[in-house]
């Protein structure tokens, strides 16, 4: 059976790509990472490193080992947590893992209840987008993955268990009222990277046409200020115009443009105490918010 220790040596090793980081971090000595990698390639009959100059390098081996041993170990320490949190959850961590808008409107709420229910529980955050967050949380690397998916009809992974939590409508944004998407087949449009721009070129090809996009950014806050300046139109979703508003900006909600907003969670009920905890405090986190936002900007008042 391959040991744990020496399992988590050569996943350090992998990860600061020297034996002087890894026994750094590990707080070990370097002749102590050295047999702790040695004895385990003898444990596995397997060459899992070798020399390059002066550094080391993981051989195709190594690097296998090296990646389902850290699968392995992140289980094990969130297994480890999840027995913790089973005594009263007193002790222990939960780990989120969400994307930006979420986490700059109704998160820190959810955070702010869960740490007034749950005073020992350590909430870990992470940022990052739903394919990612979806990665996460299937390496076992975070608890609960707040995503959104414009199709709610989509299959869910398997394994993975999905609380809804609220719709999100998108809106059209522009210097002024901005009437309808079909209205501006012939302006200018600013938009996220290629990756998040989907969702407008999908709503623009069901008006009949093509985007001009003239500007790129994923900043809320840039974008609004481009809009606001005259220079196109864009689409933003509630959430995101709740997250940062300009007060020099018109909107117009877009009919049938609606992302779905979830939990996912790995596994089927019930879950982990430490998991219903938070999922408690997502919600509890979105009862006071506003579900959509004014349909007029501030702008002279």
């Amino acid at each position: 059976m391959l040991d744990i220790v020496r399992l988590r040596v050569l996943v350090a090793v992998a990860r600061k790509g020297s034996l002087t980081a890894a026994a750094r971090e590990l707080h070990y000595s370097q002749p102590s990472v050295s047999h702790h990698l040695a004895r385990l390639e003898a444990e596995t009959g397997a060459k899992l490193i070798q020399r390059a100059g002066r550094g080391i390098r993981l051989t195709e081996a190594g690097r296998l080992l090296a990646d389902r041993a850290a699968e392995i170990i992140t289980r094990l320490d969130a297994t480890a947590e999840e027995l913790a949190a089973h005594v009263g959850l007193k002790s222990g961590r939960v780990r989120l893992a969400a994307f930006p808008s979420a986490l700059g409107t109704f998160i820190p709420k959810a955070a702010k209840h869960l740490a007034v229910d749950h005073p020992g529980l350590r909430l870990h955050l992470t940022e990052t987008e739903p394919p990612e967050a979806l990665r996460l949380l299937r390496g076992g690397r975070v608890d609960v993955a707040v995503i959104f998916r414009y199709d709610d009809t989509a299959p869910e992974d398997a394994g993975i268990h999905m609380v809804h939590l609220f719709d999100d409508p998108s809106y059209l944004i522009g210097h002024t009222p901005p009437g309808s998407v079909a209205e501006h087949a012939r302006s200018s449009w600013i938009a996220g990277c290629d990756r998040c721009r989907s969702h407008l070129l999908d709503v623009c090809d069901k008006a009949g046409f093509a985007p001009r996009i003239s500007f790129t950014s994923d900043d809320i806050v840039a974008v609004q200020a481009l809009v606001a300046a005259g220079m196109g139109l864009t689409m933003l979703p509630g959430l995101a115009l709740e997250a940062h508003r300009n007060p020099d900006i018109e909107i117009a909600e877009v009919p049938g443009s609606t992302r779905h907003v979830y939990a996912a969670v790995y596994g089927e009920p019930p879950h982990p105490p430490a998991t219903d905890a938070l999922l408690a405090a997502l919600r509890a986190g979105l009862s006071a918010r506003r579900e959509k936002p004014p349909a007029a900007s501030s702008r002279g008042r």
